[in-house]
């Protein structure tokens, strides 16, 4: 997800093309799932690619968003026969929860076992539960809780308590300079690409829609905020 993309069909006469990529050139579906009370219902974006083999449950880190799995989903859909399921965690993408304030691991742990459970009702097929950063964390703690019926795999990407921790200070740096609007979408993109935020020309042309509202959450809070809502509560 962080190599240079040099691939000459995102060139046009020699300049890079920063215009946005929809979701359907990676995915076959996307949904909006509702889980929880009938009066409080919470409402995750997922998006969905195959129709056998095992799944492949996709969480992305922090500030991120499930299109942030686009490219990844076509490269592995490519080598393996498999179903993927890619999902915006709460606060982020365009997932609509209640408790907006809520971000402990428990919390975002059951919402993940809720969209499987409203996805594939209580006999899910094998599922690889796949997590980068927050998403990592989401993961470990989902399986090693047995939150998820059916799970036989489990890959935690960069989600080392101690590294995160040390980055910390340089995360809040960068959210506090990044601009706050820009003139298009196609700006946006290049801006990603530009800061070093998204390596990859071809993940940021599909993923930069997904993460507009992305930063919303209080996700990068102080370490000592209370309730768990901090960074380090996600790792």
């Amino acid at each position: 997800m962080s190599e240079e993309n040099s691939d000459p069909e995102h060139e046009a006469g020699g300049q890079l093309d920063y215009s946005p990529v929809s979701w359907r050139e990676y995915f076959d579906q996307m949904e909006d799932v509702s889980v929880g009370p009938a009066d409080s219902r919470d409402v995750f974006r997922i998006y969905k690619a195959g129709s056998d083999g095992p799944l492949l449950v996709l969480l992305h880190g922090g500030g991120h968003s499930a299109l942030s799995w686009a490219v990844f989903t076509t490269a592995i859909a490519s080598r393996v026969t498999c179903r993927v399921l890619a999902m915006d965690l709460r606060g982020h993408g365009a997932s609509l929860v209640n408790q907006s304030d809520d971000f402990t691991t428990q919390t975002m742990s059951c919402d993940v076992a809720n969209v499987i459970r409203a996805c594939y009702s209580e006999t899910p097929p094998p599922i690889v539960l796949i997590g980068h950063g927050v998403g990592g964390a989401i993961a470990v703690h989902a399986a090693s809780n047995m939150l998820i019926p059916c799970t036989v795999g489990l890959v935690a990407i960069d989600v080392v308590e101690g590294s995160a921790m040390e980055a910390l200070h340089s995360i809040q740096k960068f959210l506090r300079e990044r601009p706050k609007s820009f003139k298009s979408m196609d700006h946006a993109i290049e801006w990603s690409v530009k800061s070093g935020q998204i390596r990859n020309l071809e993940s940021a042309r599909v993923s930069m829609v997904g993460e507009e509202l992305s930063c919303r959450s209080p996700v990068f809070q102080k370490q000592s905020e209370p309730n768990g809502q901090s960074l380090k509560s996600h790792l």
